[in-house]
């Protein structure tokens, strides 16, 4: 199992979105600047995402590496609204091979601040990339995988 958190301040955050306009492109997907930018205050939902991102990235293990790539790590609404998981490209290739089947998370703002906890279910040793993938991982398609391009993470992610 793998954790991750993030604290975003989002008057900080705000400030990098007016100042370098590429900076939404290069992180956010489709889906989520078009969620963000659905309400007025869009900075708190674009520093929420952000820093779900990252709390992602940090269960994993991994930070940006490897030719990890923000967009890798998509955050969208399930249907009840809460928090999901997409994973893709390199991040969806590291956690298939280290064996994760699930990434569960939470986002949460306050005042000026938002945060994101995430768990990863389960993470096998070990947590950086092997030559050859651990004994047991799940391949794609196969029972209880559904991370990367094809759907969602289980478990109500």
């Amino acid at each position: 199992m793998g954790i991750g958190t993030d604290l975003v301040y989002v008057p900080r955050l705000a400030a990098i979105l007016e100042r370098q306009p590429g900076f939404v492109r290069r992180v956010y997907t489709a889906t989520e600047i078009a969620y963000c930018q659905a309400y007025r205050a869009a900075a708190p939902r674009f520093a929420g995402r952000f820093a779900a991102k990252e709390a992602v990235l940090k269960a994993l293990g991994t930070g940006l590496a490897q030719g990890m790539r923000w967009q890798d790590v998509e955050i969208h609404s399930g249907p009840r609204g809460e928090p999901r998981v997409r994973l893709h490209g390199a991040v969806a290739a590291f956690a298939q091979r280290c064996g994760v089947r699930a990434v569960y998370l939470s986002i949460s703002h306050d005042g000026d601040y938002a945060v994101a906890y995430a768990v990863t279910d389960p993470v096998s040793a070990p947590t950086r990339p092997a030559a050859r993938a651990p004994a047991g991982v799940v391949e794609p398609g196969g029972p209880g995988y559904r991370l990367g391009e094809e759907g969602d993470a289980p478990g109500g992610v």
